[in-house]
């Protein structure tokens, strides 16, 4: 069966799909671990507090949707998620302070693995030219998911943060989390919202750009 895809664009897709699960999964590990590291065991008796991707996993944001827009709908905005860890801040000896780092902890993880990308790519450069895609890809994917996850929208890291920060009900946050996949939707179709995004997320990866390049030389 065709499906109209030459070799190279199959072999960067699926590039660029491992890079992205790898991203996803080190992201939810990272909210796991610092739980448990905190004093909650809800995720490691979830299976969570491993970097298994399979464990890591949503069938639908980490398989169909990432895999329309790398092959179905390329050029468009890169949409998809991995599963939700689930915590019990109950367990925390400082319920906000250690709910506030276990949610950070995700976008933080990115954005260590595209300075990680950036040094350990601008020296591979050096020695084999062709990880260049590979390694700009890993910036680029990780500073991705650290910025579109800070959108104060809950569920999204960003609004667990502003929850605190506003003072949110949990009756508010529930309610808003129900309609944020359609908001989510409708606003990556807006211009100005993609605009915007991909402004920011230049800024945020321009240093990691150029950290890669002046090691690369």
């Amino acid at each position: 069966m065709d499906f109209g895809i030459d070799p190279e664009t199959l072999r960067s897709g699926l590039i660029f799909y491992i890079v992205l699960i790898a991203s996803l999964s080190i992201h939810e590990w990272a909210h796991a671990i610092t739980a448990h590291m905190l004093g909650d065991d809800t995720p490691e008796h979830d299976g969570r507090v491993t970097l298994n991707p399979i464990a890591h996993m949503d069938l639908l944001g980490s398989v169909i949707f990432p895999l329309l827009c790398i092959f179905v709908l390329p050029g468009g905005l890169l949409f998809g998620w991995g599963k939700p860890v689930m915590i019990n801040v109950s367990n925390f000896k400082n319920r906000k302070r250690d709910e506030i780092l276990t949610t950070l902890a995700g976008p933080g993880s990115n954005l260590a693995l595209a300075l990680i990308s950036a040094v350990v790519g601008g020296v591979l450069f050096r020695f084999e030219p062709r990880t260049a895609e590979l390694f700009v890809q890993l910036i680029g994917i990780n500073v991705l998911l650290a910025v579109f996850n800070l959108i104060p929208l809950p569920p999204l890291d960003g609004g667990r943060v502003m929850r605190h920060i506003a003072g949110m009900t949990e009756e508010t946050f529930i309610n808003l989390s129900r309609w944020s996949f359609l908001i989510i939707l409708i606003a990556i179709n807006i211009p100005a919202f993609r605009m915007v995004l991909g402004a920011v997320m230049g800024i945020v990866a321009a240093p990691f750009l150029l950290i890669y390049r002046l090691i690369a030389g």
